[in-house]
């Protein structure tokens, strides 16, 4: 095997691997298979989001505080999504002995959050992005074609528009965050059926501490 055996792969991978890091993953993809999520050792962006009072606050502020689960999901109306908030409950006590905070974050209105928080009880820190500045700063969020967000509409979905009118979801995704804003792990899926384990976000959280 000679050199340029051994080292044409590997440039093609460094170049591969710089257009990658290239990308401007805060555009709003055409699909959730083509969301294009902030990397492991990125900063988190100083996203501006608001509580489920309605109270406005820094997410990076948040995250300062102590080492955060960052959760995006769809909204109260997914039943994946209060699935998948409903099982943190099996390892909250587990999380915060570890010294963590879960904060949860979907583009629903605060006023869908307080309602959802009577209907609920979950286990976390319901956070509106109803500017979707966090949605687009992690990368996760994509527009709805018009067929779907007609379907969601006509069911009776609140969902989020952008300044195009286009209706937009995040990628249900979680990033562990340690409180310099830097993303130590993160687990993004484009099926918003298929979510992580507790077991899996569990063994994550322990492994970086």
């Amino acid at each position: 095997m000679t050199y340029k055996t051994v080292l044409l792969p590997l440039i093609l991978s460094i170049f591969v691997c710089g257009s990658a890091l290239a990308i401007d993953r805060t555009q709003l993809a055409d699909s959730s298979e083509s969301v294009t999520p902030i990397l492991d050792g990125s900063k988190i962006p100083n996203a501006n989001v608001a509580l489920a009072d309605g109270t406005p606050v820094s997410l990076q502020g948040l995250v300062m505080q102590k080492p955060s689960i960052v959760l995006f999901y769809r909204g109260g109306w997914c039943p994946y999504c209060n699935r998948q908030l409903a099982g943190l409950k099996s390892i909250e006590k587990e999380l915060v002995d570890l010294g963590y905070q879960v904060l949860a974050i979907s583009p629903e209105s605060p006023e869908r959050l307080q309602q959802q928080k009577l209907e609920t009880e979950f286990a976390v820190t319901l956070i509106s992005d109803k500017n979707l500045e966090a949605i687009q700063g992690f990368g996760v969020g994509f527009t709805l074609d018009d067929a779907t967000s007609s379907r969601y509409s006509e069911r009776g979905f609140n969902l989020t528009l952008n300044s195009d009118g286009k209706a937009v979801l995040p990628a249900p995704a979680i990033f562990i965050v340690d409180k310099a804003g830097t993303v130590n792990f993160s687990y993004v899926n484009p099926n918003y059926r298929q979510r992580p384990s507790e077991t899996l976000i569990l063994a994550a959280a322990k492994a970086l501490k």
